[in-house]
């Protein structure tokens, strides 16, 4: 058994078939099923079931399987690795808040693209929960997320803090909003670090099971707040433009409850190639400070 060997069977297993296995290695079909045959020889269990529709893992198969994904990764690491002569250049994939991309990098994209633009940076936004699993897995090389974080396979900084504020309909003071019946609670998806933040700054203040509705992006919840729907806890910065148009109001919190902390997490075992680097960089620039001082409402 090779590292070829685990690429074909990981092929196999990826796209359910020896044809389109064949397709993506760029071989003939024969040649995959000879090396799957002779895998199977060697270890002398079957790997896969064949049917009409492609084939299935046995058991064996799905055991063999996270190790033949690691072998592939860590060939395709090297390699970057080989290759990497420390100018930036090819890909380079960062996860990030929807948050953050909108109010934080923006400049930092400007400049990271003048200045490296043999860089092909792809930026992918989604939850916390989201960017942290596909660091972990390798997909994104990084991610900006909100902290705090725990985990031992990764590295974190803390690149920005934010002033977190309670949005609600203009002309309501904060007072009001918790004594209106069935108050509801403008969400994005599971695994949203404010979400949670939000659950909880609401029953600190005896509101322990408000109804929750879940949105796919902050445009949506913005609007259903800004109609008198209920409430939502958002950076001060992303809201503020809403704010001075009067489209919706703001509710300073406690530090305590406001505060959050931005990070840019990666794997501890991960190549930090030229790219990576080179945008480390560029992030490092932006003092981690809020834009805004607290007030008192």
């Amino acid at each position: 058994m090779d590292a070829t060997d685990l690429r074909v069977f990981e092929a196999v297993a990826r796209l359910n078939g020896m044809g389109k296995a064949a397709v993506a290695l760029n071989t003939v079909q024969s040649n995959v099923t000879a090396r799957i045959r002779a895998l199977e020889d060697e270890l002398g269990v079957a790997l896969f079931e064949r049917h009409s529709r492609g084939v299935t893992l046995t058991a064996a198969g799905r055991r063999l399987l996270p190790y033949a994904t690691e072998v592939a990764d860590l060939l395709a690491r090297a390699r970057r690795a080989a290759l990497d002569d420390g100018t930036p250049r090819g890909a380079l994939v960062i996860g990030s808040l929807e948050t953050t991309a909108g109010l934080r990098l923006p400049p930092i994209l400007a400049a990271f693209a003048q200045r490296w633009p043999e860089v092909d940076l792809t930026l992918r936004t989604g939850t916390t929960a989201e960017s942290l699993a596909g660091v972990l897995d390798r997909t994104l090389e990084g991610a900006f997320v909100a902290g705090p974080v725990e985990h031992p396979d990764l590295l974190q900084t803390v690149v920005f803090r934010e002033e977190l504020v309670l949005v609600s309909a203009p002309q309501r003071t904060l007072s009001e909003l918790l004594r209106t019946p069935d108050l509801k609670a403008m969400v994005l998806r599971a695994g949203c670090s404010y979400r949670a933040r939000l659950e909880a700054v609401l029953a600190s203040r005896g509101l322990p099971s408000v109804r929750l509705l879940e949105f796919g992006s902050l445009d949506a919840i913005l609007g259903c707040v800004a109609a008198g729907i209920g409430v939502t806890l958002l950076p001060r910065g992303v809201v503020q433009a809403a704010a001075g148009a009067a489209r919706v109001a703001l509710h300073t919190l406690p530090p305590r409850e406001a505060m959050v902390e931005t990070l840019f997490v990666r794997r501890r075992d991960g190549l930090a190639t030229s790219a990576l680097t080179a945008f480390l960089d560029c992030a490092g620039s932006v003092p981690a400070v809020a834009d805004t001082p607290l007030a008192a409402e």
